[in-house]
């Protein structure tokens, strides 16, 4: 039987989402706890990958299991075993076809700034930004990203196909922290960190929206801004 699961997790207590050999990813978590429910190896597949130090608020895997067990009682018994860092949210049952990857229709990023303001006890769950930001430019400029454009500029690492598609942008400012949603399809490495940073470039006044412009009507000439940190982005929503 396939199961979707909807996950949180605090991303500073591990080395990203992916699995890795010295067991520090988040897929070796889930998969320690339903190797001990299922005795044999599952594997975990996610609805995509985080990077060290992301967290998430919404994450979603699904995973198939053989043994006979209410929904209530494997999250009950998922949540014991699970590290404090990761909690699982929701399950339910799906169709044998379901991927957890493949079938998402949208994501949710938010990045959090935390501005002008030294917290001990946010350091690793927001950017702790000193200098002034001008926000009513950067809403402006992150209008460029809206529709489908070709997002080479602001991914990492080398890609056959960078395309996709931004829905939306918002900000939220309150009391210091800004916070940024970036909605939109599909989402590459680095993507969400690289357009907040370029954003921030704009607040600095150091770049300007029609530079944006340039970036993605032209993304085979090289154009680098700042990259956000990971320790301010969420991947807060998933839609199916």
């Amino acid at each position: 039987m396939r199961y979707l699961a909807r996950i949180s997790y605090d991303g500073s207590k591990f080395l990203g989402f992916q699995r890795l050999k010295n067991g520090k990813g988040i897929q070796n978590e889930l998969e320690r706890v339903l190797k001990i429910l299922a005795k044999k190896e599952i594997f975990v597949h996610g609805a995509g990958r985080t990077d060290a130090g992301v967290h998430a608020l919404d994450q979603c895997i699904h995973f198939d299991l053989d043994i006979s067990i209410s929904v209530d009682k494997l999250k009950y018994v998922m949540n014991r075993l699970l590290k404090d860092s990761v909690v699982v949210n929701s399950i339910q049952v799906v169709s044998n076809d379901f991927h957890a990857r493949y079938d998402v229709k949208e994501k949710t990023y938010e990045y959090f700034l935390l501005l002008k303001e030294k917290n001990a006890f946010l350091s690793n769950y927001a950017y702790l930004f000193y200098q002034d930001l001008d926000i009513e430019k950067m809403k402006e400029a992150s209008r460029v990203f809206l529709g489908t454009h070709d997002f080479s500029n602001f991914v990492s690492g080398e890609r056959e196909n960078s395309v996709s598609t931004i829905d939306d942008i918002q900000f939220f400012f309150e009391k210091n922290r800004l916070r940024i949603l970036v909605k939109g399809h599909s989402f590459y490495r680095y993507m969400v960190r690289n357009i907040v940073g370029a954003l921030i470039d704009v607040g600095l006044s150091k770049i300007t929206k029609e530079d944006l412009k340039e970036c993605l009507e032209h993304p085979n000439v090289s154009f680098k801004t700042r990259i956000a940190p990971p320790n301010g982005l969420y991947l807060k929503k998933i839609v199916y």
